[in-house]
């Protein structure tokens, strides 16, 4: 995942920056505004024009995962959600009221021909006039969003077309504009999965070349999903994209180790469970996931690592399908390894 990055001052060559991370009013329950990819503060310093632009796609929270032990997902091989994409923002209205508030500076160098520019485009007819009022209520002005969180290097080049308009129900004609897909991969930069610590057996200190059983509880384990909306200007989209756990994946810490399966895979059955809890008179098995150490840890403890990969789909409100990689979310148990203690006559 991309490192969080404080937002840059940038010079578009006849467009306008709009800095992206202000949040808007919350919605309903679970419902959250803002960007796919932000945690945390949100970020309200203005670009280069002195503006601020926000998302208006919200996030519906209800299904995701919860508490403390939750965490956001790792995604594996080549993901690359997008830093910005366009929306629509602005009523004919609200567009003359932000391009006065937004020219009412002092001077500055290149003031007077930037004025000029946009005058031109948005009240003199080329192409808009007057703010294309006389089409009002029947589309909107779109902008650009950026997330901060995720620019880095030239990303901003991708979504440096100006203000444009689009009628209600038309394609917007420029790529980069939010659709389905967008929305889905806003939505997976929100999911939170369960903590993977799992169940072990012996459960305090297992012994050097008895096996340790380990398994997950499907009670704990399943799946989680956001949906991302966009519901503005005649645009009523969204994208509902879920997590599920599909393997575990066990690494001892250490190379004395000996793992069940051999790859140290396991699979997630039908009913949700992984692995199988120990019984008595389970102890000369070999259990179906889990791990026999074949060292003392001595005075300290090998760290297990217990990593859970989640399949990631998501469904749009079109109908529209599709996958997205997978992603990853694990963590370390302390395990004590002891020797087998001889009892001698």
């Amino acid at each position: 995942m991309h490192s969080v990055k404080s937002p840059r001052r940038l010079a578009l060559p006849g467009a306008v920056l709009f800095a992206s991370a202000a949040l808007l009013p919350m919605g309903p329950a679970h419902a959250e505004t803002g960007f796919g990819g932000s945690r945390g503060e949100a970020d309200t310093s203005s670009g280069s024009s002195g503006r601020d632009i926000t998302s208006q796609v919200t996030f519906n929270t209800s299904r995701n995962g919860t508490g403390e032990s939750t965490g956001a997902l790792t995604a594996v091989g080549d993901y690359d959600p997008p830093a910005c994409w366009y929306e629509p923002k602005w009523t004919p209205e609200e567009y003359e009221k932000d391009f006065e508030q937004r020219w009412n500076v002092g001077h500055f160098s290149g003031a007077a021909q930037g004025y000029a520019a946009e005058k031109s485009r948005y009240i003199e007819g080329k192409p808009y006039k007057d703010f294309n009022k006389e089409k009002s209520g029947e589309g909107m002005f779109w902008g650009t969003v950026y997330d901060w969180e995720r620019l880095e290097g030239d990303d901003y080049l991708a979504c440096s077309q100006a203000d444009f308009w689009v009628d209600n129900g038309d394609d917007p004609p420029v790529e980069g504009a939010l659709d389905s897909e967008t929305l889905a991969m806003l939505a997976y930069n929100r999911l939170q999965v369960p903590d993977t610590e799992v169940t072990l057996a012996p459960a305090e200190a297992t012994k050097v070349n008895l096996p340790t059983w380990a398994w997950l509880d499907k009670a704990d384990f399943h799946e989680v999903s956001v949906t991302a909306s966009l519901n503005v200007g005649g645009w009523n989209l969204s994208a509902t994209t879920t997590a599920k756990p599909v393997s575990l994946k066990l690494e001892p810490g250490t190379a004395d180790a000996t793992m069940f399966p051999a790859s140290g895979e396991c699979t997630i059955s039908a009913e949700g469970t992984v692995g199988e809890p120990y019984a008595k008179g389970k102890s000369d098995e070999t259990p179906p996931c889990g791990v026999t150490y074949l060292r003392s840890s001595g005075e300290g403890t090998y760290d297990l690592k217990a990593t859970v990969t989640w399949e990631i789909a998501w469904e749009s409100s079109t109908g529209e399908t599709g996958t997205l990689p997978d992603g990853t979310f694990g963590n370390d148990q302390a395990v004590t390894v002891q020797e087998i203690q001889a009892v001698n006559r």
